[in-house]
């Protein structure tokens, strides 16, 4: 379900582990998050996605327990944690930086805890073995951090997170620190660990990219306040205003402001060259990208992007149309679909 005003399309299920009832959070006065109503079910990955300064983090930070909440409630397996100590919570959390202890080798990062938690060492070992071998890194296991890569250390940071045996799972920004590369490389892993356990998962990114590649889910959030949660393919194809239309997808929607005080918005893939009607437009500038190319366009509204076939020949000046089932219409006054 795809509503406007701050919607979410929350789960039904009976074993939803954590719910979020109406979080906010103060700083002088001023409101960092406002409202915020959430689902996450036992199993599933939950991305929170927003442009930087939205109160992603600060959504993590609260249901951790490390920032307060100043109203609503948090709820994990039924159990209201709003106002216990982070130590009681049962919640893992995996931060930007991977925060290792240097002269420590990866065996000692992770057996530390479970020592310090009272883990008998028989058990220590039996979970040491399932986690080195969950994430590959057996091999890696008397290194120490200095001696491995990004995206090792990253898997070690998740593995020490894991051995906590968390009721739910935060991940901020994992993988901020990697390469373009090697994140494309572990998002299909990180996916598969996450979906794969029983805990709930909520993961910030501001890459969309990343966070419809590994969440169930998506939670897009501005200026502190919820204003659509779907599936990617929801989100893509029927946003709830006109910040979502254009935040989500990339290259950007194309946005035309009609005189009746609504703005129809066409994805760049959905243009199309026409022999009449339509647009007139003139190319700007051109990125091949293999597969498909990329036009900036200027046109009687505004510049547009063009999405097309990479071998497809076109002219300077063309015209461009669209097939009306593509449109999506918001009023310009707020913003919300029509």
């Amino acid at each position: 379900m795809t509503t406007t005003n701050a919607s979410t399309n929350t789960s039904t299920n009976a074993s939803t582990s954590l719910r979020l009832e109406g979080l906010g959070r103060r700083i002088g006065g001023r409101a960092i998050l406002a409202g915020i109503d959430l689902e996450v079910a036992s199993g599933e990955c939950l991305a929170l996605l927003g442009p930087s300064g939205c109160g992603k983090s600060t959504v993590l930070r609260v249901i951790a327990g490390l920032d307060p909440c100043d109203e609503g409630r948090i709820l994990l397996d039924g159990r209201d944690i709003t106002h216990q100590p982070p130590a009681q919570r049962r919640v893992a959390m995996v931060f930007q930086s991977y925060a290792l202890y240097p002269h420590l080798n990866v065996e000692r990062n992770l057996s530390l805890g479970m020592e310090l938690r009272g883990v008998a060492p028989e058990q220590r070992e039996r979970e040491l073995a399932a986690v080195l071998e969950l994430l590959q890194l057996g091999a890696l296991r008397r290194r120490r951090p200095a001696e491995l890569s990004g995206g090792q250390r990253q898997r070690v940071a998740l593995a020490r997170a894991l051995l906590r045996k968390p009721q739910l799972m935060l991940l901020d920004e994992p993988m901020s620190n990697l390469d373009a590369q090697l994140r494309e490389e572990l998002r299909p892993q990180l996916r598969a660990i996450l979906s794969g356990g029983r805990a709930p998962a909520i993961y910030v990114t501001h890459d969309q990219q990343e966070a419809m590649g590994i969440a169930d889910r998506i939670a897009v959030l501005q200026n502190g306040r919820l204003q659509q949660c779907d599936t990617p393919q929801e989100l893509y194809h029927h946003p709830a205003n006109l910040f979502v239309a254009g935040f989500i997808g990339r290259p950007q929607i194309n946005l035309l402001p009609q005189a009746d005080g609504t703005v129809v918005a066409i994805r760049p893939e959905h243009l199309v060259a026409v022999s009449s009607g339509g647009l007139p437009v003139r190319v700007l500038n051109r990125e091949w990208h293999g597969a498909s190319q990329l036009l900036l366009l200027e046109s009687p509204q505004g510049q547009l992007r063009w999405t097309c076939d990479g071998n497809q020949a076109v002219a300077d000046d063309l015209r461009l149309g669209w097939e009306r089932r593509h449109e999506h219409r918001f009023r310009q006054s707020s913003g919300e679909r029509c």
